[in-house]
């Protein structure tokens, strides 16, 4: 036979409490092309260890974070900006 327990309500935490809408600083600025040559400006959107930070978590639309990572590939290339640091 099965024991019927009165069922407990608990709080639950919300995970984003203080979430917010994310924005493309590039559509802010109106920005039609990304200079690969802007090094302060592309060193923002790099981690620590070289990886190019995502879309969701810099808020850049779809258009401008591919414009982002080319710029950011031609300046690897180019040797402006280190493919990782240690």
């Amino acid at each position: 036979m099965r024991v019927m327990r009165p069922k407990v309500k608990t709080k639950r935490k919300r995970l984003f409490t203080t979430f917010r809408k994310r924005f493309c600083r590039f559509c802010v600025d109106k920005v039609r092309a990304i200079d690969y040559k802007d090094i302060k400006r592309l060193e923002v959107f790099l981690r620590e260890r070289g990886n190019i930070i995502s879309s969701r978590s810099s808020g850049n639309c779809a258009r401008h974070q591919r414009m982002l990572s080319e710029a950011i590939k031609k300046a690897r290339f180019i040797s402006l900006v280190p493919y990782t640091r240690v």
